[in-house]
């Protein structure tokens, strides 16, 4: 995975965006803490009062078939079909992406050696791990703490079954969504 070239295109975002407002870090926090709920909301896992724990990993993105809730395609054009897993997971990366360089992160050669590291926790577990490590980042601003959350997210993804070439193309799709989002005036 080329988390540089992944780093540039969000910082190329970022500088799009021109926020400077002094709640910035705060607010960043907040959207990955979103973006993480969201993800867990995707995967179900946790959900044990619900028959249905599987994970959301195919939708079909035609609006007509999502209202009325058909099953099958209604037959028009835009059978396109998403990940909405791998999206989630996909938004708080580019938050992760966010706050390295909120906190002038550059030492990629260590997420890589992290990210080698094979845990086998519950992804249950793995979660709150992560929500844990956004907390405690939000508290210290430590490279440290970045390096360690940015592992652990990798390894969540690694549960998730999420290749790093997977995350790495939906990093960039999802990087063009929000461009197009900005020329929209989202």
């Amino acid at each position: 995975m080329d988390f540089k070239g992944m780093y540039e295109a969000q910082k190329a975002f970022r500088s799009r965006i021109d926020y400077k407002g002094s709640d910035r870090f705060e607010k960043l926090i907040l959207a990955l803490q979103v973006e993480i709920g969201e993800c867990a909301n995707e995967w179900r896992g946790f959900k044990f009062w619900s028959k249905n724990q599987e994970p959301i990993i195919s939708k079909n993105t035609c609006e007509h078939c999502n209202r009325y809730g058909m099953k099958s395609c209604c037959g028009c054009e835009e059978k396109l079909y998403v990940n909405p897993l791998l999206e989630e997971y996909v938004d708080g990366l580019h938050f992760i992406l966010e706050l390295g360089i909120e906190i002038y992160f550059e030492d990629f050669e260590m997420i890589y050696r992290l990210a080698e590291v094979d845990r086998q926790r519950p992804v249950t577990s793995q979660f709150r791990r992560i929500f844990f490590l956004v907390s405690m980042l939000d508290k210290n601003k430590s490279t440290v703490t970045f390096i360690e959350l940015i592992s652990e997210y990798l390894i969540l993804g690694e549960l998730l079954e999420f290749s790093f070439e997977e995350i790495e193309e939906a990093y960039y799709q999802k990087n063009a969504v929000n461009h197009n989002r900005q020329n929209e005036g989202y």
